[in-house]
């Protein structure tokens, strides 16, 4: 059976004005998981969605990887839904970043409490009772992920696969193949950790869930390394 292993991309960069790209500790992340790959899986392809974190974790991976990898082909399906706007759909004052930033620096943990209003967030757009002020709904957003594993399924020369992704999409496809709920799917979603490897085992018309969220590489070099946003 062929294996495709998603991976989170690294540590983004939250609270700084540019979010799409990694943190120093997100570029540690990458190169950690590149060596932990070398001389266990050898790709014969590499996706990853468009966004920057994207790439940057695959350019991360490569270095620590020590070898060759193939060129990163972009799949847009793999990409994250938009969290800012499902966030400011629930908290519109939000679209003031100055204002954000002043309303969680009140709290103890900001990043805590971001946390809290991100969940509230996720449920009311997955919930179903609001689609018409979302770009996308969650039902699209399910469909475009599954469509691409779909595809590159379907495109496979039956070698191995790296796709750099994010969270969403990983949760996503883990419910589809357990068919779990929309609830659980969101539990899911909560705790993938940055350059996790979630394994997927496809032959013909068999998929299967091997690994979800293994994260053993980080823990292993460094436990500080172990981040979930």
């Amino acid at each position: 059976m062929a294996t495709i292993y998603l991976i989170r991309h690294g540590q983004a960069s939250f609270g700084k004005e540019n979010y799409d790209q990694l943190s120093p500790r997100g570029w540690e992340q990458g190169r950690v998981l590149g060596r932990w790959l070398a001389g266990k899986v050898t790709p014969s392809a590499v996706f990853g969605g468009n966004m920057e974190r994207h790439r940057e974790t695959v350019e991360a991976i490569t270095s620590g990887y020590g070898d060759t990898l193939p060129d990163m082909q972009a799949v847009e399906g793999f990409n994250e839904f938009d969290h800012t706007q499902v966030v400011e759909r629930l908290r519109p004052e939000w679209g003031d970043r100055d204002r954000m930033a002043r309303d969680l620096a009140a709290f103890p943990k900001p990043a805590r409490a971001f946390q809290q209003v991100f969940e509230e967030a996720m449920v009311r757009w997955v919930g179903g009772d609001y689609d018409d002020e979302y770009a996308e709904t969650w039902g699209d957003f399910r469909k475009r992920v599954i469509t691409a594993l779909e595809q590159l399924i379907e495109y496979s020369d039956g070698g191995d696969t790296l796709v750099s992704t994010s969270g969403g999409p990983i949760a996503v496809i883990a419910q589809h193949l357990l068919q779990l709920s929309d609830r659980k799917a969101l539990d899911m979603n909560s705790v993938i950790a940055n350059t996790s490897v979630t394994r997927i085992l496809h032959s013909e018309a068999r998929r299967s869930l091997a690994v979800f969220n293994n994260y053993s590489h980080l823990e292993a070099e460094d436990v500080s390394l172990v981040t979930f946003r």
